[in-house]
C-alpha cells in the first residue's frame, strides 16, 4: 500500500477554508505513516508503565499512592483535555496543534526519564498525558480531512491494527527495556525511547502534514473547557484515590457532583450554540445514531482495556512472580491476534456483514475470559504462558474485531467540520471508560489482594483476584455486546454510497469525484 489512486481535485471553496487538506499525491500516506506513529507511541506509553511498576518502587521508593498516580495521573490529565484538545485543533489548525503536542509531549517524556523522585515522576506524568491530549484528537482529525471517504474504511483499519499493536506491544516494550537495564538506567528507557520517535516526528511532520481546520471561524469556549474538566476531575479523581483513602465521604459526594456539573455543561453548551454557534461540546453530533451509539459502546469498552491490562499485569508478575520478560513475552500472541484482526475486519468483513462483526468480536472476548479464568482455576500458581496462549489469542482476534470497525461507525457519518471535536469525545470517551476501570480495579481486586494478604498467602489472593476481575470484564463486554445493537446495521460509507467505490468514484461537471455527504458543505 504505496501507492493510490490520485484524489480528485478538491473545490476551491473548500481548499481556502482547509487549507491542502488531501494533496494527488503520495504525501497523504506519509502524513499517515506519522500520525499513526505518533498514536502508537501514546497507545504504548499507556500500557508500557504497568510492567515497569515493580523496578520503579525498587529504584525510587515510590510509595504506593506516588506509583498509583504514575498511573492514573497520564490518565486524568489525558481524559480532562481531549475535548478541548480537538476543539482547538479545529480553531487554530490540527496540523498546528499536532505538532505542539507532539513536542510537548517529547519534552514531557524526557522529564518523566530523567526524574529525580517520585513527585517529579507523577508531575511529569501528568504533563505528558496533557500533551497526549493536544496531539491525539488531531490524529483522525487529520486522517479524517485528508483522505476522501472511499479510502478512509481501509485507513481506519490500519488505524484499528496500530491501536491493537500499540495497546498490546506496550508490556512487551517495556518488559525488553527495563529487563535489559541499558546503561544502568532501570526503568528510564520507557520514556526515553520517546525522543528520537518524537523529534522525527515533529520534523516529519511538518513538512508531510497538511494544515486543516474547521471551514467557518470559531472560537475557544473557556466555560465550556472549565466545566468539561471539572466534571471529569469531580468522577475520575475519587475512583483513582478512593480504595486508598477508605472511599471517604466527599468522594461518594463528588462523583455525584459530577453528574451535576455534566448536566450544566450539558445546558451551556446548547446556550452556546444558540448564541454564536461556537460550543466546545457539538451536541448536534448526538443526532448522528453511528456517532451516538459508537461513543457509548467506546464509553464500557474503555472500562474493559482498564480493568484487564492493570489486572493482568499484576497478576502475572506479582502474583505468579514471573520477570518483566516473561510477562511482557506472553502477550505477543495477543498482539499478533488483534492486529491481524483489525485489518481484515474493515476490509473484508464489515463491507460484507456490518455490526455483526463487532457483536462476534464481543462474543470472542468472553470466550476468551472464560478460557482464561477455566485455566487459571485448573492450573493455578503454575500455570505457564504456552497454556495461556489460547484464551489470549481467543480475546485478541475479538478485540481486533472490535477497535476498527468502531472507529469507522463512530466517525464515518460525522460532518468534517466537527471532526476535531468528534475526535476527541470519542477518545474521551474510551479514556472516561479506562479511568472507571482503574477505580473499579481497587473494587474487584485490591480488595481481594488486601484478604489474601491478611492471611498470609499473598499468591494465591492474586489468582483470586484476576479471576475475580475477569468475570466483572466478561459482565461489561455482554452489556457491550447489547449496547451494538444500537449501531447501524452498517458504516453508511459502506452500506449506502455506490460512489464510495474507487471504481465508481468519477469525477463530476467541475471535475470533483463524487464524493459522501459527510465531505460537503
Amino acid at each position: 500500500m504505496t501507492s493510490s489512486q490520485p484524489l480528485p481535485s478538491a473545490t476551491a471553496a473548500r481548499t481556502a477554508t482547509e487549507g491542502p487538506a488531501a494533496p494527488a499525491d503520495r504525501r497523504r500516506w506519509y502524513a499517515l505513516a506519522i500520525v499513526m506513529t505518533a498514536a502508537f507511541m501514546d497507545l504504548v506509553d499507556v500500557t508500557i508503565v504497568n510492567i515497569a511498576i515493580p523496578s520503579i518502587k525498587q529504584d525510587t521508593g515510590a510509595s504506593f499512592s506516588a506509583i498509583q498516580w504514575i498511573t492514573a495521573g497520564y490518565a486524568l490529565a489525558f481524559a480532562a483535555g481531549l475535548i478541548t484538545g480537538g476543539r482547538l485543533g479545529d480553531i487554530y489548525g490540527r496540523k498546528r496543534l499536532f505538532l505542539i503536542g507532539i513536542g510537548g509531549f517529547t519534552v514531557s517524556s524526557a522529564l518523566c526519564g530523567f526524574a529525580a523522585d517520585p513527585e517529579m515522576l507523577v508531575a511529569s506524568r501528568i504533563l505528558q498525558g496533557a500533551m497526549a491530549a493536544l496531539m491525539v484528537p488531531q490524529v483522525l482529525s487529520i486522517v479524517h480531512a485528508t483522505f476522501p471517504a472511499h479510502e478512509r474504511g481501509k485507513v481506519f483499519g490500519l488505524f484499528g491494527a496500530v491501536v491493537g499493536l500499540g495497546a498490546v506491544s506496550g508490556p512487551l516494550l517495556g518488559a525488553l527495556l527495563t529487563g535489559w537495564n541499558l546503561f544502568g538506567l532501570e526503568w528510564r528507557p520507557i520514556f526515553l525511547i520517546n525522543l528520537p520517535v518524537g523529534i522525527a516526528g515533529l520534523i516529519l511532520g511538518s513538512k508531510f502534514i497538511s494544515e486543516s481546520k474547521a471551514p467557518k471561524a470559531l472560537r475557544l469556549d473557556l466555560v465550556g473547557v472549565g466545566l468539561v474538566t471539572l466534571g471529569l476531575l469531580m468522577l475520575i479523581f475519587p475512583l483513582t484515590r478512593g480504595h486508598e483513602l477508605g472511599w471517604p465521604l466527599w468522594g461518594h459526594l463528588s462523583m455525584a457532583g459530577s453528574l451535576l456539573v455534566l448536566l450544566v455543561l450539558v445546558a451551556y453548551e446548547r446556550h452556546k450554540t444558540a448564541k454564536d454557534g461556537s460550543p466546545l461540546i457539538e451536541l448536534s453530533l448526538f443526532r448522528v445514531r453511528s456517532f451516538a451509539a459508537g461513543v457509548a459502546v467506546q464509553l464500557t469498552f474503555g472500562i474493559v482495556l482498564g480493568i484487564f491490562f492493570l489486572v493482568w499485569t499484576l497478576y502475572m508478575q506479582m502474583g505468579l512472580g514471573w520477570s518483566e520478560l516473561r510477562a511482557g513475552t506472553t502477550g505477543v500472541p495477543f498482539s499478533i491476534a488483534v492486529s491481524a484482526a483489525a485489518g481484515l475486519s474493515v476490509q473484508k468483513l464489515v463491507p460484507r456483514f456490518g455490526r455483526k462483526v463487532l457483536q462476534v468480536g464481543a462474543l470472542l472476548m468472553i470466550a476468551g475470559l472464560l478460557l482464561y479464568i477455566w485455566e487459571s482455576e485448573r492450573y493455578g500458581m503454575d500455570i505457564t504462558p504456552w497454556q495461556m496462549a489460547l484464551p489470549l489469542v481467543v480475546m485478541g482476534v475479538g478485540m481486533g474485531l472490535i477497535v476498527a470497525p468502531l472507529t469507522d461507525a463512530v466517525l464515518s457519518e460525522v460532518p468534517k467540520e466537527h471532526s476535531g471535536s468528534a475526535s476527541g469525545l470519542f477518545n474521551t470517551m474510551q479514556q472516561m471508560g479506562t479511568a472507571l476501570g482503574l477505580g473499579l480495579v481497587s473494587v474487584v481486586f485490591f480488595g481481594v489482594v488486601d484478604d489474601g494478604a491478611a492471611r498470609g498467602v499473598m499468591g494465591p489472593a492474586f489468582v483470586e483476584a484476576f479471576q475475580q476481575s475477569l468475570w466483572w470484564v466478561a459482565g461489561v463486554l455482554a452489556v457491550i455486546f447489547l449496547l451494538m445493537f444500537a449501531l447501524p446495521a452498517r458504516p453508511k460509507a459502506h452500506a449506502e454510497d455506490p460512489a464510495e467505490d474507487p471504481a465508481d468514484a468519477a469525477p463530476g461537471p467541475e471535475g470533483d469525484a463524487v464524493t459522501e455527504p459527510v465531505l460537503t458543505h
